[in-house]
């Protein structure tokens, strides 16, 4: 009889974790001692935490942080009580989340939690952004964000900042979606969602308060292969305001170089709406940004001018998608008539993928030029970037040879 694989994906696993776990921080006599109590939901008469972790027959669970207080040098970590992605309201659920779901949804928390003034939508895919957009109306945040790269989104997490109404409810259900987080949801939302049975609904009302979540750093646990931890304060960024960032400069044998041209207002908004959003990426990464919304996302490269490259790309490919789609109905890839194919073909190139006056962001200084001139010629007209390499004076001729304005950050975000 032939091995039915798919019943891996379908099985509840039992795990061996215990229901509250202690982490000490000991020095001499004095000891620090955080406490987490094991989460779990009741679905279709089953309690049970995490479905599976990364992968199906790996063990998993999601713990909560009840009790403790630890201070470290002279950052204190996040107060018990405040919780996020670790104690979601499941309003709906086929089955029971896995660690991807969590963790999905955890990062989306992570860029949503800079965007607290307009309606925004981050949709995560295998723990990376695939689309994130600011507008005036939830819906038509949840549109862009979709169709900045509709093929990635399928099947990912979608975050959203404000209650869900009917309108971007009926629109999310128009779509495969695994996971869809908010603070809430409006009357008539989830009888659109029913439909959608294997959907999970998660609840999270803290994010009404996720501002407060903004520059609170936490500690971070990374396993090794032998057991062994590597503990870390999270990223913060520094970044959060055009005063904090610095007009491209550097000095070379001597010489000072600068950038000629300072961004314009809207430039500056595009450039931290990227620095955020690049908060969430896998590094090392390269993302552009047109008007608050994503245009292509480069993630997890190891050498800079490719992942510029990747990122511009996925610019063309994901638009050729999506005016296929506008237009058509179908996907690009599903497109056999040469005629059309070619027309979407000439309107993708002459706008260059939609880079033309778009923000180039890089969580890491570009170590030569080669990286930043991938942008130029597609028509960018800003950068942002930490500074510090040898060869900043390369990258800051190279913007004044185009006009293109570039600013530093001063701080690497880099996210592994």
């Amino acid at each position: 009889m032939a091995q039915d694989f798919k019943k891996m994906y379908r099985t509840i696993m039992d795990d061996h974790f215990p229901p509250r776990v202690e982490v000490s921080f000991v020095d001499g006599a004095r000891r620090q001692t955080l406490v987490y109590d094991k989460a779990s939901w009741v679905i279709d008469g089953v309690e049970k935490g995490l479905r599976y972790g990364e992968n199906p027959g790996q063990e998993a669970a999601l713990y909560k942080l009840v009790n403790g207080n630890l201070l470290l040098g002279q950052v204190e970590n996040i107060q018990p009580g405040r919780y996020l992605a670790s104690e979601t309201e499941l309003l709906q659920s086929g089955k029971h989340p896995g660690k991807t779901n969590i963790t999905d949804a955890d990062n989306s928390l992570n860029i949503l939690r800079y965007f607290t003034d307009r309606p925004t939508v981050v949709i995560v895919k295998h723990n990376n952004p695939c689309g994130v957009a600011r507008s005036d109306s939830l819906v038509d945040a949840y549109v862009k964000a979709n169709m900045a790269d509709r093929v990635a989104a399928f099947g990912g997490c979608i975050a959203c900042n404000r209650p869900v109404d009917r309108v971007t409810a009926e629109a999310v259900a128009r779509q495969y979606a695994e996971v869809v987080v908010a603070p809430d949801f409006e009357e008539g939302v989830m009888d659109v969602f029913a439909r959608k049975k294997s959907l999970r609904v998660m609840r999270i009302a803290n994010m009404t308060r996720l501002q407060g979540f903004v520059g609170q750093p936490f500690v971070e646990f990374k396993s090794l292969i032998d057991g062994g931890q590597i503990l870390q304060w999270s990223f913060v960024p520094v970044t959060r305001r055009p005063a904090d960032l610095k007009v491209a400069e550097c000095e070379y044998k001597g010489r000072v170089y600068r950038v000629k041209r300072v961004p314009e207002p809207e430039e500056y908004e595009d450039l931290l709406f990227g620095w955020f959003v690049e908060a969430g990426v896998t590094s090392n990464s390269v993302i552009y940004v047109k008007d608050q919304v994503t245009v292509g996302i480069g993630t997890g490269e190891q050498d800079r001018v490719g992942v510029a490259e990747i990122a511009r790309d996925k610019a063309y490919r994901k638009l050729a998608d999506r005016y296929c789609f506008e237009a058509h109905g179908i996907a690009f890839n599903d497109m056999k008539d040469p005629d059309k194919r070619a027309e979407i073909d000439a309107r993708v190139a002459k706008e260059k993928g939609g880079l033309i006056g778009a923000a180039m962001v890089s969580d890491a200084f570009f170590p030569f030029r080669d990286g930043v001139d991938v942008g130029i010629r597609e028509g960018i007209r800003s950068v942002i970037q930490p500074g510090g390499s040898e060869n900043d004076y390369q990258v800051i001729e190279a913007c004044n040879e185009a006009d293109i304005a570039m600013v530093f950050t001063g701080q690497r975000s880099f996210k592994h």
